[in-house]
């Protein structure tokens, strides 16, 4: 039987997590909101109306939130040509294609972002499908990415294994019905992963190929 292994994509494969931290804050200044770093970091990985939603309130006045959106967008943009990927994260992914695994990729970026992510990770011959931002109606924590990369992928929740570096993502894969790994990198603490929902955690992606064999994705 097939089986998928689904990845999310900023901070889990691309070390970008603190650039939207620093983009989403300076996107806040310019709005005139003073909004704690350590606050946006652990919002990173919602949609943009989640993550503003989360910071600024549900009283806010919601018709800033386009430009606040925007904002993050031309800030974040400056870095497409030089996103990097985290150490061995395309090697990874060819590997699990080689060892019979439907990659996909489930991600709340869409667009030229990520066309960009993918280009930092220089993986496209080993990814089957991607679930983007531009697929669901609801991000993250909600199932609807991973349960559309599974759609994708054609392959059932039981033999699915969801990798990602936030709470969001863990709740995410957990509501889905799929295993959960977390990855360290995207700088969200063991306890807290393990809490919503990961099976197993490892520092980054050159450190789950290094331990593949005792994985879940073995």
């Amino acid at each position: 039987m097939e089986r998928a292994a689904v990845f999310d994509v900023d901070g889990t494969l691309v070390d970008t997590n603190h650039l939207h931290v620093v983009t989403w804050w300076e996107a806040f200044r310019q709005a005139g909101h003073r909004v704690p770093m350590h606050a946006v970091h652990r919002a990173v990985g919602l949609a943009s109306t989640d993550l503003i939603a989360r910071l600024l309130g549900d009283d806010r006045d919601t018709d800033q939130d386009a430009e606040l959106s925007a904002a993050h967008k031309a800030l974040y943009g400056q870095y497409f040509d030089r996103l990097p990927a985290l150490a061995d994260a395309g090697r990874l992914l060819r590997r699990l294609h080689q060892d019979g695994w439907k990659v996909v990729l489930a991600t709340s970026a869409g667009g030229a972002e990520l066309q960009a992510l993918r280009a930092a990770i220089s993986a496209d011959d080993a990814i089957t499908a991607t679930a983007s931002a531009d697929d669901v109606a609801a991000g993250k924590p909600a199932p609807e990415p991973v349960q559309q990369a599974l759609e994708l992928a054609g392959v059932p929740a039981e033999r699915a294994v969801f990798v990602g570096d936030t709470v969001w993502d863990m709740r995410a894969g957990s509501s889905a019905g799929v295993r959960c790994v977390g990855v360290l990198c995207g700088g969200i603490p063991r306890a807290d992963l393990e809490a919503a929902g990961a099976d197993a955690i490892y520092d980054d992606p050159a450190d789950l190929l290094a331990s593949l064999e005792d994985s879940p994705l073995a």
